[in-house]
């Protein structure tokens, strides 16, 4: 794959924690001197005796469906949890041990001198016992390691040139952490790059640029959009993704020729 630069990518770093500036607010004192006979206070006090003598009526008369309620509720609560350490919990546990193996298949993949499909091809359907990524995104899917297979998974199927299935499962994959997502953007437009859906492929590798700007990705796209859309006869647009890399990121390694791209996108 001309467009996709290297085999694979190590597991996305966990989302950075973020914290709350509470400003603090000094408390503010009004005195307001009010006539006797002005005064509200009596009438506002005769409104909450009344109000309180209802709720009481309320309760009394309606005490057992209220019971009912409340037990419905503390059963509900009781289920969750017994839920989150009978069934999730399990389940989480397993799904974690089976990615392990996975991502391991995975790694020794990316870090093979040579195209190792038979690794990715493990990664994928699992080994050892374990489920591969294809079987964790199905069977957790909605947990975190549902959703973290399929972001694997789409890799793997990308290295293995099954460019369409790359596109499903990269499109499933949610994140909010800006790097990994923009990685699975720009994997999608290498996807459609390869399955010669141009067009599709500019859009993909312009949002994933636009995605998050930093150093690391952002040039990255920018030099894959820039020459896609040189080949694609859109000079105009190639001269404008050029030169963003030369102003904006200069020591990035895509700026090393980008005079001699952008003299040739003029």
């Amino acid at each position: 794959m001309a467009t996709y630069n290297k085999r694979g990518y190590k597991s996305p770093k966990p989302e950075a924690e973020k914290t709350e500036n509470l400003d603090n607010v000094a408390d503010l004192e009004q005195n307001v001197s009010i006539e006797e006979k002005d005064s509200t206070t009596a009438s506002v006090f005769n409104t909450l005796d009344e109000t309180a003598n209802k709720t009481e009526e309320f309760i009394a008369k309606n005490q057992n469906i209220i019971l009912s309620v409340l037990g419905g509720i503390a059963l509900v609560v009781v289920g969750y949890l017994m839920y989150n350490k009978f069934v999730s919990g399990p389940a989480e546990d397993e799904a974690a041990s089976d990615m392990f193996q996975a991502q391991k298949y995975f790694q020794q993949a990316v870090d093979a001198p040579q195209a190792n499909d038979s690794l990715y091809n493990l990664a994928l359907n699992g080994g050892e016992g374990k489920q591969g990524f294809v079987d964790i995104a199905k069977n957790h899917s909605g947990s975190d390691a549902g959703n973290l297979a399929n972001y694997y998974a789409g890799m793997a199927f990308l290295n293995t040139k099954q460019f369409q299935k790359a596109i499903d499962y990269l499109g499933k994959f949610k994140t909010e952490d800006p790097f990994t997502n923009a990685l699975a953007i720009g994997a999608i437009g290498d996807a459609k790059s390869e399955l010669k859906k141009s067009d599709e492929a500019l859009e993909y590798y312009v949002k994933a640029s636009e995605s998050h700007a930093n150093e690391l990705t952002t040039p990255r796209f920018l030099l894959k959009a820039g020459q896609l859309a040189f080949t694609l006869g859109k000079k105009a647009d190639a001269l404008k993704y050029f030169t963003e890399i030369k102003e904006k990121y200069e020591d990035a390694p895509e700026a090393q020729n980008i005079d001699a791209l952008i003299g040739m996108a003029q």
